[in-house]
């Protein structure tokens, strides 16, 4: 039996040669995903399986010489996850993240994934992961609009015009062609400016992409709206807020970033999530404080239900949708809140689907971890 260990390397440009672009494609694998996280058939970290990862940060004012000090977006973390199925395998996204990357003409945060074989634990593949990780991003949102936008959405509503912006976008226009009209509304003008030019260049189907005053005005027409602005350290009262009254009926609201909504606005509203147990564990690691920090709308609600306001009926996942136990759009006026956290199942789902592509296209190098181990 041979002892050698062998494993694929996958760049940046390896990565888009094996598919990792693919919004459709995308959107397909984290579905498969969603229902097999509903199954159970997953392990993420934690006792409990279903924690976000394991992250470094630092003080504000280090001890020692060298240690970073604490800043906006700085921090180390681990994603570990295993996902069965038709995909088998384990893996770990692991990034560094540094808001004064920007300075150097480099992301915020710096991604590599490494996927294991879940027998023996060797290593399959090492890639690139900043790509992987922004169009899986996007892909969770693309789920519901699969399921949940109406089939002939006209508008759409950006609020927070960024790179999680870029890939949401991407896929809901690759799910709904028939969108011509975009508004954007960012926190300031040039980054508003930055991205209408962007989304004008990218997507010949548009006919209209608009820079908005307000939410308000961004997202009065809008069929399905993307709040995609970053959590501020400022807590609930900072995040973009969204009036009942300015939401069109029907509309599908994306909500992968911090958002906030009227208590009462929410027994009215339908509401999704992406999976139940990354919502209870964020419970049990943050406590009360955990959409303060977050900002993810659906660990409010988990707040809610917790202290007795929101009956548990109301939170519903994408999965059961997916699979047809429940509904999907029940008709044209129904407005739909989408609550989506990111996972490390869901890179590990891309991951292995784009790894095999690259096995069987001979996508990368080909590296040598050992022909036989010195210790064994």
């Amino acid at each position: 039996m041979s002892t050698e260990i062998n494993f694929r390397y996958l760049s940046e440009p390896d990565m888009i040669d094996a598919g990792v672009g693919d919004v459709v494609r995308c959107t397909d694998v984290m579905e498969e995903a969603l229902v097999l996280l509903r199954q159970g058939d997953y392990r993420m970290a934690g006792e409990n399986g279903n924690s976000h990862g394991a992250m470094i940060t630092f003080p504000e004012r280090p001890a020692f010489d060298g240690m970073p000090a604490d800043g906006p977006d700085r921090r180390f973390m681990a994603m570990p996850a295993y996902l069965g199925g038709r995909f088998g395998t384990t893996g770990v996204k692991w990034y560094g993240s540094n808001a004064e990357n920007r300075r150097k003409g480099l992301p915020r945060s710096v991604h590599v994934f490494v996927l294991n074989d879940r027998d023996t634990g060797a290593p399959l593949a090492i890639m690139s992961a900043n790509l992987l990780s922004a169009y899986r991003t996007g892909a969770v949102p693309g789920v519901g609009v699969k399921h949940l936008a109406k089939a002939d959405a006209r508008t759409a509503a950006v609020i927070g015009p960024g790179v999680i912006a870029r890939s949401v976008l991407e896929t809901t226009l690759a799910l709904r062609p028939s969108i011509d009209t975009v508004s954007v509304k960012g926190r300031s003008a040039a980054g508003t400016q930055a991205f209408v030019d962007w989304a004008t260049a990218k997507f010949p189907q548009l006919s209209r992409v608009i820079a908005a005053e307000t939410i308000e005005e961004a997202i009065a027409d809008a069929d399905i709206v993307m709040a995609t602005t970053t959590t501020d350290a400022a807590g609930s009262e900072a995040f973009p807020y969204f009036p009942k009254s300015a939401i069109k009926p029907g509309a599908l609201l994306l909500l992968p970033a911090a958002a906030r909504f009227d208590d009462d606005f929410l027994q009215d509203a339908r509401l999704v999530i992406d999976a139940e147990g990354l919502y209870q564990a964020w419970l049990e690691e943050y406590g009360p404080t955990a959409y303060q920090i977050l900002g993810i709308p659906g660990s409010h609600w988990f707040g809610l239900l917790e202290n007795g306001t929101l009956p548990p009926s109301k939170i519903e996942e994408i999965a059961d949708i997916a699979t047809g136990k429940l509904p999907g759009r029940r008709d044209d006026d129904e407005i739909i809140l989408y609550s989506v956290g990111g996972m490390p199942v869901e890179d590990v789902a891309w991951a292995t689907d784009l790894y095999r592509v690259a096995e069987e296209r001979n996508i990368g190098t080909v590296l040598n971890l050992w022909d036989t181990p010195a210790l064994a």
